[in-house]
């Protein structure tokens, strides 16, 4: 379980969605002081970045369902949020299960705590259910 506090190398403003997404199968953390988790603000955006066990049986529907809710909730409801794969060049590096990452961006205008919010509302609950999530035999 992601424990965030004070002395965290994350901004408070991105606790909520962190251990939001450190529940969600596939979600690697790790034990360094970012517990796996990088995040920022750059311009009038934030963004978290993290990884995702290619390897765990429900890998892409954590993909599939972040890409969904984040991305294309409806023609109505769009939220201001991009998530997307990121990765430095192959050739120079490895392949995706060391090297792809994966990272949400926003506008500053819909704090991280509100994706979380989002995102609990629309993901299986409980999230960290892996019942909740279905079986891999349909893919």
């Amino acid at each position: 379980m992601l424990t965030l506090n004070g002395d965290e190398p994350h901004h408070r403003r991105f606790h909520k969605l962190l251990r939001f997404l450190a529940r969600i199968p596939a979600v690697q953390c790790n034990d360094s002081p970012t517990q796996g988790f990088g995040t920022g603000v750059e311009d009038n955006d934030w963004w978290v970045k993290f990884d995702i066990d290619i390897d765990h049986a429900l890998a892409w529907h954590a993909v599939q369902e972040l890409g969904f809710v984040l991305n294309y909730l409806s023609t109505n409801e769009r939220l201001p949020t991009e998530f997307k794969p990121v990765s430095p060049p192959p050739y120079l590096n490895g392949g995706p299960k060391d090297y792809l990452s994966w990272v949400i961006e926003c506008p500053l205008s819909m704090p991280p705590g509100t994706v979380a919010d989002w995102l609990e509302g629309r993901l299986p609950q409980p999230v960290d259910d892996l019942v909740a999530w279905g079986d891999d035999e349909d893919d």
